[in-house]
Parts: C-alpha cells; structure tokens; sequence
C-alpha cells in the first residue's frame, strides 16, 4: 500500500474513531438527529454502546496492521493487535446486526446495514482462520476485504451530508447510503487484492 494513501486511511479512520468518542461518549445520545433516529438509539442503547466502542478498536488498529515494517519488527504486537481487531470486529458486528433490524427508515436499510454486518463477521473470520492456518497470502487478502468493510464508518459519515441536501428526502437518501457506504468499498478491495495476486 502506498505511503500516501496509507496515511489517508489512518487519518480517516483516527479521525473517525475520535468523532465516535467524543459524540457518543461525551454527548447524550442520540443529540442532533431525527426525534425517530433518537428514539430508536434510546431503545437500543447497549447495542449501540456496543457497536460503536467495539468498532472504534478497529478504526484505530486496523490501519496499523497493513504497515510491513511493523509486521516486520513487531511481529508479535501484530498479532496483538490483530486478535484485537478480530475480537473488536466480533463485538461490532454482531451488534450492528442486531441494531439493522431497527433501522428506522425501513427493511431496505435493515437489508443494507444487515448484509454489511454479516458480511464483516464472514470475512473478519476468514481472516483469523487463514491466520490460524498459517496461510498468510490468504490472511492478508480477507483482511483488506474485511477493513474495506471496517471503513463503511468513514464513509458513512462522508455520505450523510448529502442526505439532509438530497432532492430525494433524507429516508430515500439514507436507504441508498446503506449500501453505498460498504458496496463500493468491497468491490475496490476486491479488485486491488485481484490486481495485487497477478503483480
């Protein structure tokens, strides 16, 4: 991974785990947004609790285990940090699962969030098992996939902009981001590690 788009990742990713801390750790819940989104929050608190503070471990370890020259020195705070990652992804994940199926704009969002949950958990897992089985090629592969999924919360947040300015309405808006915020995440990771196999 290049040195300069690396260090984009990290800076998006820290900044959005910063983000999550200080909105959901230090601020009441749920302030500034929809009265149906708060009320939806307040009913599901622990899971959010849960997803959101289990996923900031992965905004902010995730980045660091595609730096070589720290899989190269500290092989072992690797590991580490990847049984972190792993666990942290576990937590989010399930949780998120859990919370798509109270979506409140609908079973369209509950499809999008719902499917990049499973999704996370699947290829979190086939990540830690190739690990296992000493199948590192593998392992590296299902982690890009896996952080590709990871990263929907950075771009997330850079899509929700957008549907309060949307000529569509926030619902309609917030349906499609639910998708588009890990689609198209997946599919580039896809093609990088594609890409990267025949180099």
């Amino acid at each position: 991974m290049r040195l300069t788009s690396h260090l984009a990742l990290m800076l998006l990713s820290l900044g959005v785990a910063g983000y999550a801390l200080v909105v959901y750790g230090l601020l009441p819940l749920g302030i500034g947004l929809h009265p149906d989104m708060r009320a939806a929050f307040e009913a599901q608190r622990i899971g959010i609790y849960a997803h959101v503070f289990a996923a900031v471990f992965t905004l902010v370890l995730g980045p660091f285990q595609f730096s070589t020259r720290l899989r190269a020195a500290r092989p072992r705070l690797h590991r580490w940090m990847g049984r972190t990652y792993v666990l942290a992804c576990m937590i989010a994940g399930a949780a998120g699962l859990l919370l798509a199926f109270g979506a409140t704009t609908g079973p369209v969002s509950t499809a999008g969030f719902g499917l990049l949950a499973v999704l996370w958990l699947f290829t979190t897992t086939k990540a830690w098992t190739s690990a296992m089985n000493r199948r590192f090629d593998e392992h590296r592969r299902w982690m890009i996939r896996s952080f590709a999924l990871t990263f929907a919360a950075v771009t997330l947040r850079l899509y929700l902009p957008l549907a309060f300015f949307s000529p569509w309405g926030y619902d309609d808006t917030y349906r499609a981001i639910s998708f588009l915020c890990w689609v198209p995440n997946l599919l580039f990771a896809e093609v990088f590690v594609r890409v990267r196999a025949r180099m």
